[in-house]
């Protein structure tokens, strides 16, 4: 069994497209994934599974919208992906304030120009690092008026979710006590 981290993106957040914890355990349980583990409201699990991780993707892709109504984008990575990520943030000054750091997990590497024209849009104490389809967003002067992570989606222009990183040490703390 392989140790999964799976993030959904938009439930749970302004009061839109609620669904319990609760619930997607139990669905998630029945559908045969085990140890199903969630971390606060907005759609952070772990969960261990012989399945591969696009197989979890499409099971629970396929599976989510029959229980709740609606789709909700995942990712997946593998605790190994998991501890990488973490091993290689390039902001270790954010360990001491955790929020002011972002694993923007992207399916897809963005392309160089849209790269290019995401460094335009950096306020002057921001940056970001791409490694290993990770984009590590370090806002120092808060996530909400970040100028980068405003323009994420607009800009980037590939499937992608974000969790700072308070999320993303607990959910490795987690997939350790499995």
């Amino acid at each position: 069994m392989t140790i999964y981290i799976v993030l959904f993106r938009g439930i749970n957040v302004g009061g839109n497209k609620i669904i319990k914890m609760e619930t997607l355990r139990t669905v998630l349980t029945k559908a045969g994934f085990a140890d199903v583990k969630t971390y606060i409201q907005s759609g952070n699990l772990v969960l261990t599974s012989k399945q591969t991780a696009r197989r979890i993707d499409d099971t629970i892709s396929d599976l989510f919208p029959k229980t709740f109504g609606f789709e909700s984008r995942v990712s997946v990575r593998n605790i190994d992906e998991w501890n990488c990520m973490i091993a290689k943030n390039p902001y270790p000054q954010a360990e001491q304030n955790p929020k002011s750091l972002h694993a923007v997990i992207l399916d897809n590497d963005p392309t160089d120009a849209a790269l290019a024209e995401f460094e335009i849009k950096a306020g002057e104490s921001e940056s970001f690092t791409l490694r290993n389809r990770v984009l590590y967003l370090y806002t120092p002067d808060g996530f909400g008026t970040s100028k980068l992570a405003l323009a994420l989606d607009r800009v980037l222009k590939v499937p992608l979710t974000a969790r700072n990183w308070r999320t993303v040490l607990t959910l490795q703390k987690m997939a350790a006590e499995i």
